[in-house]
This record gives C-alpha cells, structure tokens and sequence, in this order.
C-alpha cells in the first residue's frame, strides 16, 4: 500500500468510525435519524466540496468531468428509454377486472416514488414500491412479477419519472418499531460479511469514485435516487432488489431473498438519508 494509500485508508476508516457511532446509541435508546442524516450528508460534502449535493444522485458519473460527459452524452440517447416506455404502457394497461395500478396509489401514482419506502404502522414493516406493485397486482387477481427481472424495472422506471426531481421525502413515524427497522438497515449497512468481509460502506462510503474491477464505485449518499438503472454490466434494467442481491454475490455473500425485511429495513435506511436529494430515475450506468 502506498503512502497516499494508506493516508486515504485511514481517514476513511476515522470517518466509518464516527458514523458508526449511532449502532452503539442505538443500544443506549438513542436512535437519532436526523442527526444521522445530517453526519451522513456532511460527511460526502465534505468528502467531495466540488460537487453539489444533488450531484451524488448521478453515482459514478458525478465522481469525475471524462465520466459526466459520458453520461451527458448517454442522456441524449438513454438507455433505459425502451423499460420507460413499457413500464408507462404496462401502467396505463387494465388489469383483467378492469381496474388499473392507478387504483392502488395515492395521486393515481404519479410523481409518488419520493415517498417510498414507507413504514407501515398497521403492519408493522417497511413498505417498498416494488413490494406495493405486487401487492397491487395480486389485490387484482394477477401473479406478482419477479423482484428482479424486467417487468418490475420497466413499472418502477415509469414511476420514478414522473417524480424525477422531487425531493426524496422519506417519513419515520414517532413509533418503535419505525425507529427499530431504520436502525437494523443502518446496522445492515455497516455490518461486514461474505468471503470478502465487506459491508456496503466498504465500497459506497470508504472507496466511492474509486474502481473496483471495471466498476467506478458510486456514493452511498443519493445512490437509491436513481433507481432502477440501466447497466452496461447487465445489458439491461435492474431494480433496487436486483441491486442488493448481486451486491451481495459480488463479495461472495450469500443473498437474502428479495423484499426480506432486511433488505427493505436497508432501503428504508438509505432513502431516508438521502432525503432533499432529487429524485432522478431511470438511470444509467457504466
């Protein structure tokens, strides 16, 4: 390891240190979302002072000027362009009785993504878009679609564009079970596993901008705005279940199902983070 290496090393191992202050508060019934927001927000502003916060919903292609003009370039012609225009046809297409997703959705379902996920305090859980679509479709009499695969992209695409730049508006009710399942993503987050020992704040808080492989790792902060992408990797659309299942392959981990209640209690966690931060889905990357 370099020496400049090594000086990177450890402030980002400082700065993990500080924002992993909380799980220990958590123990002492000290859950502080707010603060934590603002620890988490500050800590990538300062890590980066050229980019603006609104910056950090582009991932990698906010991270240096050759990798913004390939995304300017990109957005001319986008890539998800074909699940937009399928997802908006799927939407707008009735369900065999008659009824539609509009049906299930406050404001019919337009410009709504910036609410989701959401703690549901009659059940008791986090409640993802992805989830509700299923749940729509089943309250409908239609088999729910795969949490991976393109139909769920191409619905979750033409919703999140009609939010686009709206402000991510994440809720946390005053009720413990809210607080507990906002905590267990955040512990989520910063807990190592898999043959490799990395957490999710290994790549997208210690190393982003960085290149793993091929890959520009991208900022935690702001990374589930953009959701669902379009990846170069996959030749294709991938929604956010897709997201936390081939991240956790890719350190060799073994991953949950989707829409388990830890990768929505991480959802719930990342979102609320993120919050003020434009909605900017489909998007794209390398």
């Amino acid at each position: 390891m370099t020496r400049r290496s090594a000086i990177r090393a450890a402030i980002a191992t400082l700065a993990l240190g500080v924002l992993a202050l909380a799980p220990a508060a958590h123990a002492a019934g000290a859950v502080d979302p707010a603060a934590d927001k603002a620890a988490f927000q500050k800590f990538f502003t300062n890590k980066f002072p050229k980019l603006k916060p609104e910056d950090f919903v582009n991932g990698p292609y906010s991270m240096n000027e050759d990798l913004h003009k390939q995304w300017e370039e990109k957005e001319q012609f986008p890539p998800y362009e074909f699940s937009l225009e399928a997802g908006k046809e799927m939407f707008s297409t009735p369900f065999k009785n008659g009824k539609t997703y509009a049906d299930c959705f406050e404001n019919k379902g337009i410009g709504i993504r910036q609410n989701y996920p959401y703690f549901d305090e009659k059940e008791g859980k986090v409640v993802t878009l992805e989830l509700a679509l299923n749940r729509c479709r089943e309250a409908n009499g239609e088999a729910p679609f795969s949490y991976v695969k393109d139909d769920m992209a191409a619905l979750t695409a033409y919703m999140a564009f009609t939010s686009r730049g709206k402000p991510m508006d994440i809720k946390i009710p005053d009720d413990p079970r809210a607080l507990e399942a906002y905590q267990k993503g955040k512990e989520y987050f910063y807990t190592r596993r898999g043959q490799l020992n990395f957490s999710c704040a290994t790549c997208h808080i210690q190393s982003p901008g960085e290149r793993i492989r091929a890959e520009v790792l991208a900022p935690a902060l702001g990374i589930l705005n953009a959701m669902p992408i379009y990846r170069s990797e996959w030749s294709g659309m991938g929604t956010t279940s897709r997201r936390f299942t081939t991240c956790n392959s890719q350190i060799r981990g073994v991953p949950l199902n989707p829409q388990d209640d830890e990768y929505r209690n991480l959802e719930y966690y990342l979102s609320y983070v993120s919050n003020g931060l434009p909605i900017s889905g489909p998007g794209a990357r390398p």
